[in-house]
Formats: C-alpha cells, structure tokens, sequence
C-alpha cells in the first residue's frame, strides 16, 4: 500500500493550501489505495533524521510505495499515473501530459504562489510588487485561455494528472479575481474541482485537522 506523507498539524492559515492535496486527490481520482502518515509540522517532525532520509530537501509530501519512494508532486503523480496505467499509451498523448505538468508547476505556479504567499503574509511586497506578480500571472493565464478553446481539459481529451497539478496551482488564486478575464480558464477550473474525488479529498484532508470542507473552501 502506497504511504503519503503528509500534514498532520500546520499553522492554522496554511491548512487547504499544502501541496499533500494534489498527491491526495491523484490517490483519490486514480483508485490506488494508501493510508496518510501525518507529520506534526509545526513541531518540526519534517525536519528529524527520520524523516529527511527520505525527503532530500525535507518537505511534504512524499510517497512510498511499498520502498519505492517519490517526492516532488509533479514527480509523485507522474509516478502513480504510471502505476495506474492511467497516461495515455500514445507518445503524443504522454508527451503532452508531461509537458502540461512541468507548464503548471514552473510557468503558472511561480507568480501565483508568489501572490498567496503575499495575501497570507507570508511575503513581504507592497502594492507594486503585487502588481508585478499579477502581469506576471496574467501572461501564463492568458496562455492557458488560448490552449483551452475547444477543449475540456489542458493535456489530452481525458481528466489527467496534468489536470490536478493545474487545477490545484489555480486554487491558490481562488481569493483573488484573477481569473475573471479568462473565461474558459473559470470554467475549466469549476470543471475540475467539481469531480467527485476533489469532493472526497478535500472531505478526508480535513478530517485530519478536525475541520470540515466547508472551512477550506
């Protein structure tokens, strides 16, 4: 059985924003049964020996799957969609899926991440810097909205793991009204997070916390 690790107490501001979500929903969407090891963050467990020898830059998550362990979400829902038999068989097919992995985690998700971090504190920056990031993010969003005419999802014809690590990147906006001018982008995001294993991983992430989904949103 495949092992995440993940949070299992965290400051109270960061709980929905972790990057165990994506790793969980990949679990969830995909059917491969796991069980969660939570670490107290806060405490420091991340950081004591158990644990950094598995995790190169001790982070969360990390995955085991029965010894073979993974970290780095786009890595780790690389693996298991490999492990589900779940990337397309066709060269084009896989090439595009990872393509659109690496286009979330290092085009769109920078400035994004950046402008949470700030909204929650996080970041020091005033107005203009705010404002710097938001050009920044409108570029990848505007390459997004072209990408999505006459498509449902980013990579293939088919929901894929591409389509978690986007939408979970986009999430960290879902505060702002950032996406307001990129109308197919609103929609696949509303698309995406309607699937019912989002339902059921944001329902069992926050049991961890003694939260309910409702708090997270």
């Amino acid at each position: 059985m495949i092992t995440l690790y993940g949070f299992g107490r965290v400051i109270r501001i960061v709980i929905g924003e972790t990057r165990d979500l994506r790793v969980q929903w990949a679990l969830e969407e995909l059917g491969l049964p796991y069980r969660v090891h939570p670490l107290d963050h806060t405490g420091g467990e991340h950081n004591g020996p158990a644990y950094a020898a598995i995790s190169p830059f001790n982070q969360l998550p990390v995955i085991d799957d029965d010894g073979v362990v993974v970290a780095e979400t786009g890595a780790i829902l690389l693996y298991l969609a490999e492990k589900a038999g779940a990337l397309p068989a066709d060269a084009a097919g896989r090439a595009a899926v990872v393509q659109w992995c690496f286009a979330a985690l290092t085009t769109v998700e920078p400035p994004v991440a950046m402008i949470l971090l700030m909204d929650l504190g996080g970041l020091p920056g005033g107005d203009e810097q705010r404002a710097a990031l938001v050009a920044w993010s409108r570029r990848a969003l505007g390459g997004l909205e072209r990408r999505l005419e006459g498509r449902t999802w980013i990579a293939t014809d088919e929901f894929t793991v591409a389509d978690i690590l986007l939408a979970t990147v986009l999430r960290q906006i879902r505060h702002t009204d950032l996406l307001t001018d990129y109308p197919r982008l609103q929609a696949y995001y509303d698309r995406a997070l309607a699937r019912p294993a989002w339902q059921r991983t944001l329902e069992r992430y926050t049991e961890r916390f003694g939260l309910t989904a409702a708090d997270i949103r």
